[in-house]
């Protein structure tokens, strides 16, 4: 009998003892973000009885994209008409708010602002409206004085008022959603990093660094950061690398906490991968300022100065790589130079919001988004799955992943269990 320690996460506790590796578990899944547990909390409420073990390298839930995201309850407004991501994002929208307050987790519907600040932005503000109409999204066109009167402190030609975005700590949902799969009887083990994974046409065995083998029915990876790698571990070739980009943010002081009521986006260029600088509310009572984008060299590095030379030399190494840079190479050099002259950060900022001072900029965590790229150079911009008899890998989870992450559980979840249906 395999006994393994109970580990202390957030305001619960994961017991995991009484777990054997002459058990065969029905589902395991690795990755302990909000896709992870969203995943295990719709296989068990599908399948009551079934067992389930999540598996976590780390001693806490939702440390890395799930911990460091802005906490924005998207609406959908910059996804194409029918994709996975407009749809999954508006079902999402509805369930993420529903679940918080079935599991008393705080969120707050502060509805979004995008300002256009000339008139270039005035017309692509238009062609927004216009795919808000095609999801089925409410939006409320705002003129300069309307958007005086919303925000006396933003500045703009107009603006697109997008009622139904809101803010929550994904952190919290996700401890909500561990202690849903506990009560469901699932098992979540922090600690324990998978390094040997190997298909069998009966099952899966899942080996881990802490010495511990498990045999499952199913696997789903939910990885994150590390998805790629997971898949080549498990024989698979994924035929993407996932790119770390890194998100600087700032935050304003406390005396600016009433700066704005609403989320504050400007319009974003259809012709740049990212939404641009903005201004966020949290749920913590503060105003963040970001983020930019900059490819990281670490995959989990949080610090200004973060390296690691298993990520870096892989990252130089693929072709994709490069391939990605020579054709965004002034949209790299935008972002590195905005990173390095905080000047020109602020002046993105001030287009909107004239007020602010390079003293309003203080520190704040960074965010690091998994970036999954072709070989060809591509950005893979919707959701990317690897799946084989036994095993379902996720390969790429872009935003709004944290906003979708109970109607994408339920999806993994469905697609697992009609693959159960017919290799059990």
């Amino acid at each position: 009998m395999l006994r393994l320690h109970a580990c202390k996460c957030g305001d619960f506790t994961c017991e995991i003892r009484g777990l054997s590796t002459s058990v065969r578990i029905d589902f395991c899944i690795v990755g302990g973000g909000i896709i992870g547990l969203a995943t295990a909390l719709a296989l068990l409420t599908r399948k009551p009885h079934a067992s389930l073990l999540l598996l976590e390298k780390e001693q806490e839930l939702a440390t890395h994209q799930t911990g460091h995201n802005s906490g924005v309850i998207h609406a959908g407004v910059y996804y194409a008409p029918g994709s996975w991501k407009a749809r999954l994002c508006r079902e999402g929208n509805e369930l993420i708010r529903q679940f918080c307050l079935e599991q008393d987790v705080r969120f707050e519907v502060c509805g979004k602002l995008i300002v256009a600040t000339s008139a270039l932005e005035v017309t692509r503000l238009e062609a927004l409206r216009e795919r808000c109409v095609l999801n089925h999204i409410e939006t409320v066109a705002v003129s300069a004085d309307d958007l005086g009167a919303l925000e006396p402190r933003i500045a703009g030609r107009a603006a697109l008022l997008v009622p139904g975005s809101g803010i929550v700590s994904y952190r919290q949902v996700s401890l909500a959603l561990a202690r849903r799969i506990r009560m469901l009887g699932g098992t979540i083990a922090l600690g324990s990093q998978v390094e040997a994974i190997a298909e069998t046409p009966g099952e899966v065995q899942i080996s881990t660094m802490q010495g511990h083998t498990f045999s499952a029915r199913h696997l789903i990876v939910c990885a994150g950061l590390q998805s790629d790698r997971i898949a080549r571990l498990a024989g698979l070739r994924p035929g993407v690398r996932i790119v770390p980009f890194r998100g600087q943010y700032f935050r304003l002081p406390g005396s600016k906490n009433d700066i704005v009521r609403h989320l504050i986006y400007p319009v974003p260029d259809p012709a740049l991968p990212f939404l641009g600088i903005h201004l966020t509310r949290t749920i913590d009572g503060g105003v963040t300022v970001g983020p930019n984008a900059l490819v990281g060299f670490a995959r989990e590095g949080y610090g200004p100065a973060a390296f690691n030379l298993r990520d870096t030399s892989e990252m130089l190494f693929y072709r994709g790589f490069w391939r990605l840079l020579r054709m965004r190479w002034r949209s790299a050099v935008t972002e590195l130079r905005t990173a390095l002259n905080p000047s020109l950060y602020l002046a993105e900022c001030r287009k909107y919001c004239p007020e602010l001072s390079l003293d309003d900029l203080e520190p704040h965590p960074t965010g690091i988004r998994a970036q999954a790229v072709g070989s060809d150079g591509t950005l893979v911009h919707d959701f990317l799955f690897a799946e084989t008899a036994r095993m379902l890998h996720v390969l790429n989870a872009p935003s709004p992943a944290a906003t979708a992450a109970l109607p994408i559980g339920r999806m993994i979840a469905q697609r697992a269990l009609h693959e159960a249906d017919g290799t059990s």
